[in-house]
């Protein structure tokens, strides 16, 4: 059974989006606190988190920064309608997508099973077994069964989104992906996401790596077109 991890300080919400999870089939976890939360979630990790930004002891920025360091599950944020700052930077961190309150309990259902498969491999699939191919590009190797990647044999950790946008460009160097292109590629085709959000997703990635390499240039941007992975990168 699928795992979700829940952490808001509303007890209400718990409650309810709880209730509404598990009867889609999920197995919850609720934390009210983002502290208590994260003893948790390091000792017995979810398949997939739900965090609220706002909350005491440690919000969910925080815990998310956590999370980070030793952990790529899935992250789902829940912020308010006035939060658009902490939308972006909630992506920079490693964010997989994020749900406005108030919102509808079959919206963050389907956003759930949107990340969901974009984790999950299907082995029967021809387009699947062409994708899990390992990558090799001078310094970069890829390997989607594994979920790893390394930059001159050193381990980057991305999140699932930020490793389908890599692969996307990775996969065909040299040639142009439009915003459209990678949100497809990253993206449950269900989902609307604009261009913000793979500019902050392309940002993060671009730190990760520059963490293990200052001179990391790999990516490059076409202003008003999108993005290429060097070709002799």
């Amino acid at each position: 059974m699928t795992t979700i991890a829940l952490v808001d300080d509303d007890r209400n919400i718990l409650t309810s989006v709880a209730m509404a999870l598990e009867a889609e089939g999920f197995e919850v976890r609720t934390y009210s606190d983002g502290a208590a939360a994260l003893t948790a979630l390091s000792q017995t990790p979810p398949d997939l988190a739900v965090l609220d930004i706002k909350m005491p002891r440690m919000d969910g920025m925080e815990l998310l920064r956590r999370i980070r360091q030793k952990s790529d599950m899935p992250v789902i944020f829940l912020t308010s309608k006035d939060e658009e700052i902490d939308e972006v930077l909630g992506l920079r961190m490693g964010a997989d997508d994020y749900i406005r309150k108030p919102f509808s309990q079959r919206l963050l259902i389907e956003r759930v099973r949107a990340v969901l498969r974009r984790r999950d491999v299907d082995d029967t699939s021809v387009e699947r077994a062409e994708k899990d191919k390992p990558i090799k590009r001078g310094s970069l190797v890829m390997d989607p069964l594994r979920h790893s990647c390394s930059w001159n044999g050193q381990d980057v950790t991305l999140t699932v989104t930020e490793f389908l946008i890599l692969q996307a460009l990775a996969s065909r160097p040299g040639f142009v992906k439009s915003r459209d292109h990678l949100m497809d590629a990253a993206y449950d085709d269900q989902i609307y996401v604009d261009d913000r959000t793979i500019d902050s997703h392309i940002k993060r990635i671009r730190k990760k790596f520059r963490g293990v390499d200052g001179e990391f240039d790999a990516i490059e941007t076409l202003y008003g077109v999108g993005y290429r992975y060097k070709e002799d990168a």
